[in-house]
């Protein structure tokens, strides 16, 4: 869903994943978690370790300490089960990154808020087309961006027609947050990752929980939009569709691919953000990326961003 390492996640994705399952919320321990979040932290647990196969309403009561047929009471069909998992998945990878540690978070630094940085994104390409914010689509859940006319989720897309609108967020913050919270989901949030893909590879199967699934993860898209346009990019679209399939491919690699066993140091991340950041927008490294470019040097065996 970016995804959304991340271990917002994403990576609930920071820290600890909580004391009851792999995917219980830091924030909301097993003794205050709603029975909604204990279920689908429950659910999540169960694709990691089980797969599809074994996520059933009877395994959910068992793994979350509920009475027989709580779970059955709440998503009274495995739809509404899978749906339910979607949503706490999405809730988990959305704390990947605390509020002050996303790029344009009002700080000492004067960096403008990140509201206030869609917003700048927004003005320089001019004000996004009918639908394309504050309105949800049919069936999406609360939260999901609405999309344009031509089908493109959250903001109205650049194009190369369009001035580049002028950086209002540096290219350094955006490089250390995407490292921050790539690195997150490599190391403290992997399970959330497989969850993730359990969930990805069933809608592939059920066009229902397709729409539900892509309309959840949306809800990251319009954000990566705004920040790519407002770190200077005249293709704002394009460009962060690049950013998310890296991110994507490098994920599978480390969480379950061929490279599963070690995880890039967020030095080497960051190298590779940098490199593809650098490619999108032109200029060099700038200053201070000096450190963490040469720490990226060969580590035989490591999955190299």
């Amino acid at each position: 869903m970016t995804s959304a390492t991340p271990s917002a996640a994403p990576p609930g994705p920071n820290g600890s994943l909580g004391t009851s399952g792999a995917h219980a919320s830091a924030a909301s321990p097993a003794s205050s978690a709603s029975r909604a979040d204990r279920i689908g932290d429950a659910a999540l647990d169960l694709l990691v370790e089980r797969g599809m196969r074994g996520l059933t309403h009877r395994a959910v009561d068992e793994r979350a300490g509920l009475p027989q047929g709580s779970t059955s009471n709440h998503a009274r069909t495995r739809q509404a089960l899978l749906e339910t998992a979607v949503r706490r998945q999405v809730q988990l990878e959305s704390q990947v990154l605390t509020p002050d540690e996303l790029p344009g978070a009002a700080g000492p630094s004067g960096t403008v808020g990140t509201v206030g940085t869609a917003r700048a994104a927004e003005g320089a390409r001019g004000r996004p087309r009918d639908g394309a914010r504050g309105r949800p689509r049919d069936g999406a859940p609360d939260g999901a961006p609405g999309r344009t006319p031509d089908g493109a989720p959250g903001t109205a897309p650049g194009g190369p027609s369009e001035p580049a609108p002028h950086a209002l967020l540096d290219t350094d913050t955006l490089v250390d947050a995407l490292s921050l919270a790539l690195h997150r989901y490599l190391t403290d949030h992997r399970a959330l990752l497989v969850s993730r893909y359990e969930l990805a590879l069933e809608a592939t199967r059920r066009p229902e929980l397709r729409a539900f699934f892509d309309a959840a993860g949306s809800v990251f898209h319009g954000p990566l939009v705004a920040m790519t346009a407002a770190a200077g990019s005249p293709e704002p679209e394009r460009h962060a569709l690049s950013l998310i399939a890296w991110c994507e491919g490098l994920m599978f690699s480390c969480a379950a691919g061929s490279f599963h066993a070690a995880v890039p140091s967020r030095a080497e991340l960051r190298t590779g953000f940098e490199e593809l950041l650098r490619g999108m927008l032109g200029g060099g490294t700038g200053p201070g990326r000096g450190e963490s470019t040469g720490a990226a040097g060969d580590r035989g065996g490591r999955c190299r961003a």
